[in-house]
């Protein structure tokens, strides 16, 4: 059988026969201990795969007071709200926020990550690109450096995710269209940027389902974060070619929504609630342009006060815990609140 694993510095030191404090004064400084002690940590670090946790030693040493919060796209304004809502809970903790951006792409990602290795951070708040992330990169980090993602999953990465329950977003505002008039269909973009799209197309297609209608899924080309674009290009396409087999049009997020209102003021379709209007439009997140958009838009409201001081919250106590052993990784989705504007 093999050896069980080294989970801390205390069970290396007894499995090594040296004491905690000389393995401590170790690892703060290798030349700071006797050369023939050092060759016997050496030794036992190789014969016991025992890698310590840095980041964990550094923070119990009170090295470093940062914590690194990485986004996929800041000039998205939800981004921008929501690092605005963790930078001020990570300042008040007396923490240093340090903020990068990835700007939509795969190779920004990665050198935010080796960029805040640079800086040593307790920890790291970070959402992911999702699909166009570096899994290998971002899980030999999160191995090294206490982090928790959110807003975008990715299975078994880091040490939590708090994020949006996509499947109620989607399921509720289904619900709402059904009751509310004709059912909808779901314009989305064929590779979506984001994995929460995923979810949201499959719990539509589930609600219709189990309310016996007919799903129709409108999926259009598209890649990277121009979603405003996408959605008016694709929705004039859409339009122009007659696929609309309802009249009530429910986008995979608010920004693609935006664009298709834009599609429909530009084809001459009036957008609202009532008989004297040709489509009903909705989307999901509460992006902080929906209300101002021409109908205001009906939409999801994310919780952003909920998931930006849960995922701090997460991630302080990871550090609190020192280089012991990290608690099994855990998820946590908080539901969203149906905001009726005058577009559905």
């Amino acid at each position: 059988m093999s050896e069980p694993r080294i989970r801390n510095m205390e069970e290396f030191a007894a499995v090594s026969g040296i004491s905690r404090p000389t393995v401590s004064k170790y690892f703060n400084d290798p030349e700071s201990v006797r050369k023939s002690t050092r060759m016997r940590i050496e030794q036992a670090l190789e014969q016991h795969e025992y890698r310590p946790n840095i980041y964990a030693i550094n923070q119990n040493r009170r090295l470093t007071k940062s914590i690194g919060l990485v986004v996929p796209f800041l000039v998205d304004p939800f981004f921008a709200e929501i690092a605005r809502n963790i930078e001020n809970l990570i300042i008040a903790t007396g923490y240093r926020p340090i903020l990068l951006n990835s700007q939509g792409r795969s190779e920004h990602e990665v050198e935010n990550l080796e960029s805040l290795r640079s800086f040593r951070p307790a920890g790291v708040l970070i959402a992911p690109l999702g699909r166009e992330s570096d899994r290998s990169a971002l899980e030999a980090f999160c191995e090294d450096v206490p982090t928790v993602l959110f807003d975008s999953n990715i299975s078994n990465i880091g040490h939590g995710f708090v994020g949006a329950d996509n499947r109620q977003y989607a399921r509720d505002i289904v619900e709402y269209l059904c009751r509310s008039g004709e059912p909808p269909c779901f314009f989305e973009m064929r590779t979506p940027a984001n994995p929460n799209a995923n979810k949201r197309r499959q719990s539509y297609l589930q609600t219709m389902e189990e309310l016996g209608y007919e799903p129709h899924v409108i999926s259009v080309e598209g890649t990277g974060w121009a979603f405003e674009d996408i959605g008016y290009r694709q929705g004039m396409a859409v339009i122009e070619k007659r696929l609309l087999q309802t009249n009530t049009v429910l986008c995979s997020n608010d920004r693609l929504a935006i664009g298709f209102l834009a599609a429909c003021f530009e084809k001459g379709y009036r957008v609202g609630v009532g008989p004297q209007n040709a489509l009903r439009v909705a989307g999901m997140d509460d992006h902080p342009f929906a209300r101002f958009t021409c109908p205001p838009l009906t939409t999801v409201a994310q919780n952003y006060a909920a998931v930006s001081s849960s995922a701090v919250e997460t991630l302080l106590t990871l550090l609190s815990l020192g280089d012991s052993e990290y608690p099994a990784r855990r998820e946590q989705l908080f539901e969203g609140r149906l905001v009726k504007r005058m577009s559905a």
